[in-house]
């Protein structure tokens, strides 16, 4: 497996000069069939202009460095509504937010845990689940991520209702 350290060097001044945040670094596959996932952000988001105008620069720098040999696919993609949590920095950009945490081991009982993020600091976060606060060393977590939340279900929406409305009678003349 390459390393992620070296590919996230090569990658990160470039997306930095285009205004864009890398998030996430991973190699998937193996072989020819392999493929250098990056995902990407920014303030307000990313659109599919936005990832097509950084791929030129992003593959040129990492051919130039040639940390990842032989062929890939390189694919650039947005975190979604419910982006990965890896490193501190990214759990403090989301405090006061809902996170789903999945845990290496049962912590009360349970492996996962969706709940208030309240703290991030260098050694974990602390969760508010269930009115509960749960602190979380980062190596204890095995995934997290955000979680979207939909507001209110709004009201169903059927064919008209229809009301007999009553007509005057027509007076006829005999």
């Amino acid at each position: 497996m390459a390393n992620q350290d070296a590919l996230r060097a090569a990658a990160e001044p470039i997306l930095a000069s285009l205004g864009l945040e890398l998030v996430d670094v991973e190699v998937v596959g193996a072989g020819r069939a392999r493929t250098l996932r990056l995902t990407i952000d920014r303030d307000g988001g990313i659109d599919l202009d936005t990832l097509a105008e950084a791929n030129r620069p992003v593959s040129d720098a990492l051919d130039a460095v040639d940390v990842l040999s032989g062929p890939y696919t390189l694919e650039l993609s947005s975190p979604g509504v419910e982006r990965p949590l890896r490193r501190p920095a990214e759990f403090r950009r989301f405090l006061d937010t809902t996170i789903s945490v999945k845990s290496h081991d049962p912590v009360d009982g349970a492996r996962r845990h969706r709940g208030l993020l309240l703290e991030a600091d260098d050694g974990g976060i602390t969760l508010e689940v269930d009115g509960q606060q749960r602190r979380f060393a980062y190596d204890a977590i095995a995934s997290a991520r955000t979680v979207f939340e939909w507001g209110p279900s709004p009201k169903p929406i059927g064919p008209p209702k229809r009301v007999a409305k009553e007509r005057p009678l027509k007076e006829r003349s005999v």
